[in-house]
């Protein structure tokens, strides 16, 4: 159950961070609500995973799911440059969090 609360975590992260570039410096309040309720809920659901993984490796994956989604989104839906470099590199921060996952013996 912790994994799952982790993945769960760490998509509301991707809610929270995409939001909040919405919010326009927390001057539109639709956006700023949503980025208040995500980020509430990540970290809830992150202390929850924390009752069983590592803090180690749960915060690593938290934080991989929130910059491989945020980096998504801003793709997909921003407009933002997919570039070799860039998606090498998050490529390279994915290989991290499945190592962490498979040597974490939880």
């Amino acid at each position: 159950m912790a994994w799952i609360y982790l993945g769960l975590a760490g998509l509301l992260e991707v809610v929270w961070a995409s939001m909040m570039k919405q919010t326009d410096g927390f001057t539109k309040l639709g956006p700023t609500l949503i980025t208040a309720v995500a980020m509430a809920a990540s970290l809830w659901l992150l202390a929850l995973a924390l009752r069983t993984l590592p803090l180690g490796t749960a915060y690593a994956i938290w934080t991989g799911i929130g910059a491989v989604g945020a980096f998504i989104v801003g793709i997909v839906l921003m407009g933002e440059a997919a570039t070799f470099g860039r998606i090498a590199s998050v490529a390279l921060i994915v290989t991290g969090m499945v190592g962490l996952k498979l040597s974490s013996g939880v």
